[in-house]
């Protein structure tokens, strides 16, 4: 059986799971529905001001910087969040980097160790996800490939579009909740780009 390297199973965390990852403690629950807008063509120019601030206060430090997520795929409806993959030497090391962008205006949400080293800083205006990673982790990997899948793939792309604008309609507790509301049809896309790349020969991986 071959596999694509960027391939994983299909997971679904627990609630204590991703509750262990929230600095606070616990995930917040939404103050209302979770908002879900049509594309907005300024988001680029959006991330591109959010960037050129985070290597500012990074001096250098980046090893990556990448506009991911549904905000980078044109005319894929969104919530309007910004997500931005940073990749560092060491996202462990969170007293080179957490502190330069505390005085940005971000804050520490999330640390998972145990995931890639992942971090997630938030930034409310204008809102940010700033997802942190080490050099070797394929997390990054994997949201570029997805993104520039769904930025030729028109089918996949309105299939989760209609998705996405549905859930949006739903009385969702956690933003967990809507996650998992999209994995299945998340995972099936991740197939499709992995069949479809020619450089990496893939047998299909159907979820069990």
């Amino acid at each position: 059986m071959t596999v694509h390297p960027l391939w994983s199973p299909y997971e679904q965390p627990t609630q204590h799971e991703t509750d262990q990852a929230f600095v606070s403690g616990s995930e917040p629950r939404t103050a209302g529905p979770i908002e879900v807008v049509p594309y907005d063509p300024e988001w680029p120019a959006t991330f591109e001001r959010v960037a050129a601030s985070i290597r500012e206060a990074l001096q250098g430090r980046e090893l990556d910087l990448q506009h991911v997520g549904s905000t980078s795929v044109p005319g894929l409806p969104a919530k309007p969040v910004i997500d931005v993959d940073l990749v560092l030497a060491d996202p462990a090391a969170e007293d080179t980097y957490v502190p330069a962008l505390e005085r940005r205006g971000y804050v520490l949400r999330v640390r998972e160790p145990w995931w890639q080293g992942h971090r997630m800083l938030r930034h409310e205006r204008p809102a940010v996800n700033l997802h942190v990673f080490g050099p070797d982790a394929v997390e990054p990997r994997r949201h570029r490939l997805f993104r520039d899948w769904l930025r030729r793939a028109g089918d996949d792309r309105a299939a989760y579009a209609a998705l996405k604008t549905d859930l949006s309609g739903r009385s969702l507790q956690r933003m967990s909740e809507y996650n998992a509301a999209k994995s299945a049809l998340v995972y099936e896309i991740y197939e499709h780009a992995f069949l479809a790349d020619v450089d990496h020969p893939h047998d299909p991986q159907p979820i069990d």
